[in-house]
């Protein structure tokens, strides 16, 4: 009789890049509004920024195609729609003289919870299959490939050809592969 194989954690390295960079000061800001305006997918942001600051790796047009692939339905479906829940929530979780404000304001809360373990779900889904699909792959230097990454995402959201790539982003990714050295 074998042992069944280990589940996969969810505690991943990209995991822990993506709360520390989306942490520093300007990088939540910056990124909400590149999903605002470009409708991108913040985990995938984080997960290029990973791949190139930390793994050296430069992504192509067909490697950010293939991951935003490998998670849309869950982003889509899931991520998505509990975040719509959380906003379409929040009204009446504002409105103190509302009778059900209690109730709405504790809903919220676990909505919001939920949010984030889904979006740590979609990081996790993205980690497994970059150690699958970039294994072997030639790793450079982190600066060049965090910058091609980050060009590569923002033409995959259709962010116009010489968009300024998030600054704030690739400072914090820099710092976090420096501060692992």
């Amino acid at each position: 009789m074998t042992n069944p194989a280990p589940a996969p954690t969810l505690d991943t390295p990209l995991w822990a890049f993506a709360l520390a960079v989306y942490g520093a000061e300007g990088v939540a800001s910056e990124c909400l509004d590149l999903q605002e305006r470009f409708k991108l997918d913040v985990n995938l942001l984080l997960f290029a920024a990973y791949a190139g600051a930390v793994d050296g790796i430069q992504l192509n047009a067909q490697d950010v195609a293939a991951a935003a692939a490998a998670v849309s339905a869950w982003h889509a479906e899931i991520v998505r729609a509990l975040r719509s829940v959380r906003r379409g929530l929040k009204p009446v979780s504002l409105d103190d003289g509302n009778p059900l404000h209690p109730a709405a304001v504790s809903l919220r809360a676990q909505v919001k919870a939920a949010e984030l373990k889904a979006e740590k779900i979609e990081q996790a889904m993205l980690w497994y299959w970059s150690r699958r699909q970039l294994a072997g792959r030639s790793r450079g230097d982190a600066g060049a490939a965090l910058a091609t990454n980050l060009r590569a995402l923002l033409a995959h959201f259709g962010a116009p050809a010489g968009s300024a790539a998030p600054a704030k982003l690739q400072t914090a990714a820099s710092a976090f592969n420096g501060s692992k050295s």
